[in-house]
């Protein structure tokens, strides 16, 4: 399915080289690279700042500070969603409907745990991707702060521990929300870490894209009938 950009604007941030070069294309997509990763206090990428977009709390932006080792890399996507966070979060935290959003999954089974911190899930990939299932726990849920956490276990596939964290944030002005989602994973044997990013900041792009699409969607179908 292809990923057509919903009324939003999307940044990528990766941090695996010693250059920082900044492109834009049709799509509005930045692309940045860093030796290390920044500090985030109020921002969350070097040269990338949210501080006037929306307010992000010290202690959530501090989960995207991931550290990638010598065979690790990691990357933060940041988009721009026109619905409230309560329409967005419906979507998102319910971990066991993600093939809900991610077109690239085909079913979903919950096999342990009733969707709180634990609870495993077993996901199946659409044919023509490198996997075929995935194995994901729950690390993180705060309704409070819309932050969602999961790891890869387990599976048929070639992310190695693959971690990732996704939060929510009011925009500047109110209406809108911000969804930070941030990753690290090992570069599989054989691979670079810039196939290893462009590979996962694309599948991470297009769920995000869809998610804004859904709760952009809804949002709309709400006002009409309100």
């Amino acid at each position: 399915m292809p990923c057509n950009p919903p009324k939003s604007w999307l940044q990528l941030h990766r941090i695996n080289t010693t250059t920082h070069n900044m492109s834009n294309d049709a799509s509005n997509i930045n692309i940045m690279t860093c030796q290390k990763p920044p500090p985030y206090p109020t921002s969350l990428s070097c040269g990338l700042h949210l501080c006037s977009t929306a307010y992000i709390p010290d202690a959530v932006a501090l989960l995207h500070a991931h550290t990638a080792g010598p065979k690790q890399c990691c990357s933060t996507v940041v988009l721009s969603i026109a619905a409230p966070i309560s329409t967005v979060w419906s979507v998102l935290r319910r971990f066991d409907k993600p093939q809900v959003y991610k077109h690239f999954l085909k079913s979903c089974t919950v096999i342990s745990g009733n969707g709180n911190v634990g609870t495993l899930r077993e996901v199946h990939v659409i044919s023509g991707l490198p996997a075929a299932t995935s194995i994901e726990r729950l690390d993180v849920l705060d309704d409070e702060q819309h932050v969602l956490g999961f790891s890869i276990v387990g599976g048929d596939h070639r992310l190695s521990n693959y971690r990732s964290v996704t939060t929510l944030h009011s925009a500047a002005g109110g209406g809108g929300t911000i969804i930070v989602e941030s990753y690290i994973v090992d570069v599989p044997p054989g691979n670079t870490k810039d196939d290893t990013c462009v590979f996962v900041d694309t599948i991470v792009k297009c769920n995000l894209l869809s998610l804004a699409k859904i709760a952009e969607n809804f949002n709309a179908r709400k006002g009409w009938q309100s």
